[in-house]
């Protein structure tokens, strides 16, 4: 029996999918490639303020404003942003990754994984780190997504644990672990910030 080979869509696919199957919004026509499709980085960041990560608690994090004169990302520390646009997909499979204009100035772009699930709703977070200082500008286009055709019976995103975001999303996996959900994660303030260090 012949297999059915998986298939990436075109840019021309995907637009002609908008409103469809395919949800990009805001979505702009010049931002289409021959396959794929540039998201742009929303205007803030988020970062960890523990010393060491706890995968099987919530993590205290802050908020770093992007101005529109830019903002230095340091080596060693790991940034959460998010798309601008809100995705959302049916009966096909969105998988995002970095742009390789990017990765030439050494800024590198969900290092953990970037599949997405057919069914998914949200805006996505981004895992950003670079291996020498580099300025970043809001709404920079900052990623690209890919749809593609899935072979045999697939179920959309059932799990709450990610969907329907519109916000950076710190890791949730202390969920998994059976930490009790009721302690949410701690968002800092600058000031706050500056009075617990020792």
């Amino acid at each position: 029996m012949k297999e059915t080979p998986i298939m990436i869509l075109s840019g021309q696919d995907i637009q002609s999918r908008l409103g469809k199957d395919i949800v990009i919004d805001p979505f702009d026509p010049s931002r289409l490639s021959p396959n794929s499709y540039n998201l742009t980085l929303h205007d803030e960041l988020l970062v960890y303020e523990e010393v060491v990560l706890d995968a099987a608690s919530p993590n205290r994090y802050r908020r770093l404003p992007i101005p529109e004169e830019g903002l230095t990302l340091q080596p060693g520390t790991l940034y959460l942003g998010r798309t601008t646009e809100h995705t959302e997909t049916h009966g096909l499979v969105p998988i995002i990754q970095g742009r390789s204009s990017l990765g030439r100035l050494g800024l590198f772009l969900n290092p953990g994984g970037s599949l997405g699930h057919a069914g998914y709703r949200g805006t996505w977070t981004l895992e950003l780190h670079c291996v020498q200082p580099v300025r970043i500008y809001p709404h920079i286009q900052i990623c690209q997504i890919t749809y593609w055709e899935v072979s045999g019976d697939s179920p959309e995103e059932a799990s709450e644990k990610y969907q329907n975001s519109n916000d950076i999303q710190p890791s949730l996996m202390h969920r998994e672990l059976g930490y009790d959900d009721r302690d949410t994660q701690l968002e800092l303030g600058f000031d706050e910030a500056i009075r617990s260090t020792p």
